[in-house]
């Protein structure tokens, strides 16, 4: 058995909940009756509870566990990883390590952005400071590492974004930044790195992917103007596609058959424009004898997304855009079935679930559309006002009026991810989970 299958049956394999990584990447089958379709700020909203600092990642889940990261301090001095009790909120333990290559604390820079990965047996944490660490579910440290010292030093202007994904023995860790970059696959198990493939400097947060393509576990990257597949067992650079750009912030989605889609965006000041144009799209990697080829079989024109990776659903593709705008593709023909405008763009990926696409509006307003070939709004659901969520910690003022400017802009509260419980949807704001859904008795 591959190593991703057997990660896929030990969650299928759990008697509660599992959500084991950026995006679900091995998650359960989750049924429509297992989210809420309808809620408000004082309504079906289970718990909320606060936590330390500020973070940019997404929950993971297993069993009872939810784990999730965050940093704190005027120089990102602390880094945590908290444990919360999926059914009553309650925290059941939080680590703290201190920062390796501290920072002046930005809305500039990623705060604790990468998801951390867990399984079975363990959590693993990774911090944009190259921190890594693994603790078992009870708390107790297993191992740690500083990638930075081992193979950075980590020159990045913006932070790093990338989270890892997993197999059910290695955890692999994107290190892209300004200075001479890699991929990692670390043991999760001991901590020792197995392999490491270099990868030339570049500003990227994308996180990779693990997908099985013709019979080989791979891991997919798509970062920065190329599009790139590694053996997940030998770090070997099996094929690589770069007729591509503005690829810096979404993962690549898998279709299955060795197809997956891939999100570009034309950049903050429209420096990718071109590039992105062409690069919303859906690749075909295949092999014939020894011989990998790359095919992009249709373009999702228009389709220019911001953070939020493109999904595909019951034969559809959807793209959500940086103006709210919702694009529907045939994922056979690549089609556009319709374009429609919801009322705020997301910066986390949308969700499908049954006979329902989840979009998480960046300020907090879920819209759930149905699946299927007719734009159909099911429900618009706030997940939050100014007064239900605790105040956020004021950061130090900005040198530039160019970064003034941006802190405004993002210093308001944000849906960063999502992750699915049973029976309840667990949102991450920058200073707390939300859970949506029915309160439990032991709250």
């Amino acid at each position: 058995m591959t190593s991703i299958f057997m990660l896929f049956l030990a969650a299928m394999t759990s008697n509660g909940s599992v959500w084991p990584a950026f995006l679900g990447a091995g998650a359960k089958h989750k049924s429509a009756q297992s989210v809420p379709l309808n809620w408000s700020p004082t309504e079906n909203v289970a718990w909320q509870v606060e936590l330390p600092g500020y973070g940019q990642s997404s929950p993971v889940i297993w069993d009872s566990h939810i784990f999730a990261t965050s940093v704190e301090g005027p120089n990102k001095d602390t880094y945590h990883t908290v444990c919360i009790d999926s059914a009553s909120g309650k925290e059941k333990w939080r680590k703290s390590i201190a920062n390796s290559f501290p920072v002046k604390n930005s809305h500039y820079v990623s705060r604790a952005a990468p998801t951390p990965v867990v399984d079975a047996n363990r959590v693993v944490s990774f911090f944009e400071s190259g921190d890594c660490i693994a603790y078992s579910h009870d708390g107790d440290e297993l191992w740690r590492r500083n990638l930075g010292k081992d193979d950075g030093p980590l020159t990045a202007e913006f932070g790093l974004g990338a989270s890892p994904c997993q197999t059910e023995s290695h955890v692999y860790v994107l290190l892209e930044h300004d200075g001479p970059s890699c991929l990692l696959a670390i043991d999760k198990a001991t901590g020792a790195t197995n392999w490491k493939a270099e990868r030339t400097p570049r500003r990227s947060w994308s996180s990779p992917a693990v997908m099985e393509i013709d019979g080989t576990t791979q891991i997919v990257v798509s970062s920065a103007g190329s599009v790139d597949g590694y053996d997940a067992a030998s770090g070997d650079l099996l094929w690589t596609f770069t007729d591509i750009g503005g690829n810096t912030g979404t993962t690549p989605i898998e279709s299955g058959n060795g197809r997956f889609l891939i999100g570009a965006s034309a950049g903050r000041n429209g420096e990718d424009a071109g590039s992105a144009a062409d690069s919303n799209c859906l690749l075909q990697v295949s092999r014939e004898n020894d011989e990998w080829t790359v095919k992009r079989e249709w373009i999702a024109e228009k389709a220019s997304p911001s953070w939020a990776s493109p999904i595909i659903h019951e034969g559809l593709a959807y793209w959500i855009n940086r103006a709210g705008v919702v694009y529907c593709f045939d994922a056979e023909s690549g089609e556009q079935v319709y374009a429609n405008r919801i009322k705020q763009s997301s910066w986390a990926t949308p969700l499908a679930v049954g006979g329902r696409i989840y979009f998480f509006g960046q300020q907090g307003l879920v819209t759930v559309l149905a699946a299927g070939r007719d734009f159909e709004i099911l429900a618009e659901n706030e997940s939050w006002t100014e007064d239900t969520l605790p105040a956020q910690t004021p950061l130090a003022e900005e040198t530039t009026e160019e970064r003034r400017s941006a802190a405004a802009m993002f210093s308001k509260p944000t849906l960063y991810g999502v992750a699915v419980a049973d029976g309840s949807l667990i949102l991450r704001v920058g200073n707390c989970l939300i859970a949506i859904g029915e309160p439990s008795s032991d709250k």
